[in-house]
């Protein structure tokens, strides 16, 4: 049986993948940052941090909304294939199962989401100046 609010459970759903996906941003940096895979690393660390800071902003205000509407998430169990998840709202609470594999498709579909915006706003035309020989 459904105990919370679909927007309750859309905020916190989104909360909780969004913090997973900003673990792997978080993850992906220190990699880059400690290792030298490409032959040119900063522009990958640029874009990574950028995303964050982004990711970091947007977790805030959703925590700030979730605080607002005493919504928690608490992962309640985890299992080789699957993680449960304790959605609670003003003393509702829903458990939620997910397949793991989802879990990583919902977290690639966010992180998807963030280089798209941020690819979308450096394709963006600036009035640029024209350049002065």
């Amino acid at each position: 049986m459904r105990y919370l609010e679909e927007h309750e459970w859309k905020l916190a759903s989104r909360f909780l993948f969004m913090s997973m996906a900003l673990r792997v941003i978080k993850h992906d940096l220190t990699q880059l940052q400690q290792n030298t895979p490409f032959k040119i690393n900063e522009p990958y660390i640029a874009l990574l941090k950028q995303i964050e800071k982004k990711a970091t902003n947007e977790r805030r205000n959703l925590q700030k909304q979730m605080y607002k509407e005493k919504i928690q998430v608490i992962t309640a169990e985890k299992k080789e294939s699957f993680t449960t998840y304790l959605f609670i709202c003003k003393g509702r609470e829903e458990k939620r199962n997910y397949f793991n594999p989802a879990i990583r498709k919902k977290v690639e579909s966010i992180l998807n989401e963030w280089f798209l915006e941020e690819k979308e706003r450096d394709d963006k035309p600036e009035k640029k100046e024209p350049l002065s020989l």
